[in-house]
């Protein structure tokens, strides 16, 4: 009676523990014809339609936009905050996931062909950015899919690439509040699904 007793106890312990950490939904992106309120495809000609976002850049709009590509951007309020996504590039020459706050940019993942490279941008003037980890052998694959997955607590973010955890950095900044994310890309074609962000 004694162990029954106790073997209920511990499943009840696992049980709450579970849910006390189980993810919260904040996003999913079907990409489907169905608008998703908190998203803006801007820069381009965005294709939304079974699963898939797709764009061509537009060299026209690169150059009105400053050399800025085609963008998805997802206006949410976040402090902490799991983001996963796919992509595939054709032709692309870089591929950048962002987390923004009010003030401005506070993480990036940035994958050329020459890697990736996760950056941190601290406030004040006169520094744009600084490179926390940068990751030589994980270029962009043209033609294939990437699976990205960004996990931010407190200071701290890891990256995960195809499943496989590529970066772990930590910067002071990356506790400000964030107010949005984005995809974006320059150069080429970009499909992206799979969106979503947990808490």
């Amino acid at each position: 009676m004694k162990t029954s007793s106790t073997l209920l106890a511990i499943a009840y312990s696992l049980v709450l523990t579970t849910s006390m950490f189980a993810e919260e939904t904040l996003l999913v992106d079907p990409f489907t014809a169905e608008p998703v309120s908190a998203r803006r495809a801007m820069r381009g000609d965005w294709r939304i339609a079974e699963g898939i976002a797709r764009c061509t850049q537009d060299d026209e709009l690169y150059k009105k936009y400053k050399d800025h590509g085609p963008i998805l951007f997802y206006d949410l309020p976040y402090q902490d905050a799991v983001v996963r996504f796919q992509y595939r590039p054709h032709g692309a020459r870089s591929v950048v996931f962002t987390m923004n706050s009010q003030e401005g940019h506070v993480l990036r993942v940035i994958t050329t062909e020459r890697g990736t490279d996760v950056r941190a941008f601290p406030p004040g003037e006169g520094v744009k950015s600084i490179s926390l980890q940068r990751v030589a052998d994980l270029p962009l694959v043209d033609d294939e899919w990437t699976s990205v997955e960004v996990s931010l607590r407190g200071d701290r973010a890891l990256v995960k690439i195809n499943d496989k955890q590529v970066a772990d950095v930590s910067h002071a900044t990356f506790r400000a509040a964030k107010s949005n994310l984005s995809v974006g890309f320059s150069f080429g074609t970009l499909e992206v699904r799979g969106l979503s962000v947990t808490h």
